[in-house]
């Protein structure tokens, strides 16, 4: 009778074991994503699109122009779209010291760093703060950048 407890205990470990195991494979799934801005302050790219199985995104952000940060930096920032003007807004006077962001500004989704000519950035973030089929827009927020600079962002 002992030896059938010790027998069961195992197999209920071997299943919470394989189960917790396929569990931590499933949410680990990060989608990688790219996009370049230049110095006539453009994206690459007008839309971005992420998989409804990604669980993360990491987004590198390179900058392809010469001129510094000072002069014509660009972030990449993602917001739903209903949230644009009023994030690019405030982020004019908080400064570059704080990449054109209101520190703690819970609009903002996910946001790299501001970089200047020849530099690169990256961020990777959670799609649980996404809603499938939700409207995004991803922008630069260096002073007046986001009225040109911005596009779509589509989960799902």
């Amino acid at each position: 009778m002992r030896r059938h407890h010790v027998l069961a205990a195992l197999a209920i470990a071997a299943v919470s074991l394989a189960g917790g195991t396929h569990t931590a494979f499933a949410a680990d799934k990060v989608c990688k994503l790219e996009i370049a801005g230049n110095d006539a302050m453009q994206y690459d790219k007008k839309e971005l699109y992420v998989a409804a199985d990604c669980t993360q995104v990491e987004l590198t952000l390179s900058h392809t122009g010469k001129l510094p940060a000072a002069a014509m930096g660009h972030n990449w920032v993602l917001v739903k779209t209903a949230d644009v003007t009023a994030v690019a807004n405030a982020g004019m006077s908080a400064g570059l010291a704080n990449n054109y962001l209101t520190p703690g500004d819970a609009h903002v989704i996910a946001s790299t760093k501001i970089i200047g000519g020849g530099q690169s950035t990256s961020v990777t973030f959670s799609t649980a703060k996404l809603t499938k089929g939700g409207d995004y827009t991803f922008m630069c927020t260096f002073p007046g950048h986001y009225v040109i600079m911005k596009g779509a962002l589509k989960f799902g």
